[in-house]
């Protein structure tokens, strides 16, 4: 089994890595050769924020969260970066915890965005 980290950066609109990042998160938990984690840092930890108000139409990446951690995927986010731009973690998108980079050691691959 291969031990995979996705680590997105970007903020969670304006541009699509956060999105591309996700959606491979998500492929790669699908496999059954593959064990997933998903950090959140920098500005990238507003994709995590719950309940977004989007208009129709665009991707709404904390559903997609949702997603990746329901295929038994842990997805965590930076604790600093959290705090630095005022997110609690009752703020949080449901499955998604407030975590380090502690992950890096674990994964066999690591894949940034």
């Amino acid at each position: 089994m291969t031990h995979y980290l996705v680590v997105l950066n970007d903020a969670p609109y304006g541009n699509e890595r956060s999105y591309n990042g996700l959606r491979l998160a998500r492929s790669l938990a699908m496999r059954d050769d593959a064990e997933v984690r998903l950090f959140l840092m920098g500005d990238a930890v507003g994709c995590a924020m719950a309940d977004q108000k989007l208009p129709d139409g665009y991707y709404h990446l904390d559903r997609m969260l949702r997603a990746v951690g329901a295929k038994g995927s842990a997805v965590g986010s930076c604790g600093t970066c959290l705090d630095a731009r005022g997110i609690k973690d009752e703020m949080l998108a449901e499955g998604t915890r407030r975590s380090s980079l502690e992950w890096t050691v674990w994964a066999d691959k690591v894949i940034t965005f």
